[in-house]
């Protein structure tokens, strides 16, 4: 029986070692057969074909696009789409980016997918001063692990500052999936331990209190948690004001301090910091429609590129797992760590 159990436990090592093996040389041939040189990368307008605008809005991961007036805007005027395609896979893209074009770095969203007054506008070069990479989508779940969006912004910077000479600013306007979940397990273990006064001024607590109607300590704390998980807070400005200081330190220590094995935490955050972005801004009330809030509420970030210190910045936070972060990133993180021993 025993010499039975050794033989299962060697002939199952066996095969995970098969499949791993297998698994790395599938995405090595994956890399090869689409890498960049073999990609070639098309911008999506209105007038490309109409099968091809139609993937482009079944695609979009990050802002579901509406209808057909929605995705006109996002390839119209001040808007660009780029997309890279493979001649074994003509008039699929594999992966898309759009792009706004704005005078200064946006701390919105609605202003990018929810307005449409430059909808039938030409275009005011003297108005175009950054490019802002709003929605970054994967389309083919087979090419997972394969680099292609790094690859895709680098190119479409290049094309940019061919089109606009001028052009100095470009950033990110993120989503921060996954901070809603953690921020509850942040008020769970805190409410378990007893340490709720940490993760609030007295005066961030007495609005809650008083808002509430609930006693100080574990009833505030359950109380909040039940304010953030239906989103009732956002309906009063009093509590807007009032949670606005507390969730953005949270929400830049998730970022910024919350590792998986060294690296940050957040998926989106590790992106751009490997392609040597500053983790540059956080905006409060960013994105204020429900998936926004319920993700993260209503928070966004900007990961900017400084094209002069991507290269040093990639290489610090790939091989040192050093972070490049702003006065404004570490303002708050300095604010979180002082109130908390999370």
């Amino acid at each position: 029986m025993r010499t039975f159990r050794t033989s299962l436990n060697e002939t199952a090592c066996s095969l995970l070692t098969f499949f791993s093996d297998l698994n790395s040389t599938l995405k090595s041939l994956l890399s090869e057969w689409f890498s960049v040189g073999l990609l070639r990368l098309e911008r999506i307008t209105w007038q490309s074909p109409c099968e091809i605008l139609q993937k482009i809005s079944q695609y979009e991961a990050v802002h579901p696009v509406r209808n057909w007036t929605d995705i006109k805007r996002r390839v119209g005027p001040y808007r660009r789409c780029y997309a890279f395609t493979h001649a074994s896979m003509p008039g699929e893209p594999l992966v898309v980016l759009h792009v706004a074009l704005t005078e200064d770095i946006a701390n919105n969203i609605q202003g990018i997918v929810r307005e449409f007054s430059t909808l039938d506008t030409d275009e005011d070069v003297n108005k175009i001063n950054a490019a802002i990479f709003y929605s970054i989508s994967s389309t083919q779940a087979g090419l997972q692990g394969v680099e292609l969006g790094n690859y895709l912004i680098k190119r479409v910077v290049r094309e940019l500052q061919s089109e606009f000479p001028h052009m100095a600013q470009f950033s990110s306007l993120s989503p921060i999936p996954g901070f809603f979940l953690w921020l509850q397990g942040a008020l769970g273990q805190h409410k378990k331990e007893g340490r709720a006064i940490e993760l609030l001024s007295e005066q961030e607590w007495r609005e809650v209190e008083d808002v509430t109607g609930a006693a100080p300590g574990a009833p505030a704390l359950e109380a909040l948690r039940r304010l953030i998980s239906t989103s009732e807070w956002i309906r009063s400005d009093r509590l807007i004001r009032a949670l606005e200081p507390a969730l953005m330190r949270l929400c830049a220590w998730y970022l910024y301090g919350e590792k998986r094995r060294g690296y940050a935490l957040n998926p989106v955050a590790n992106f751009h910091l490997q392609n040597g972005a500053t983790m540059w801004r956080l905006n409060w009330q960013a994105d204020t429609s429900p998936r926004g809030i319920a993700n993260s509420c209503g928070i966004m970030v900007n990961y900017r590129y400084f094209l002069d210190e991507t290269s040093t910045n990639s290489a610090a936070y790939l091989q040192n797992k050093v972070i490049k972060a702003s006065e404004q990133v570490m303002g708050l993180v300095s604010q979180f760590q002082k109130n908390s021993k999370l």
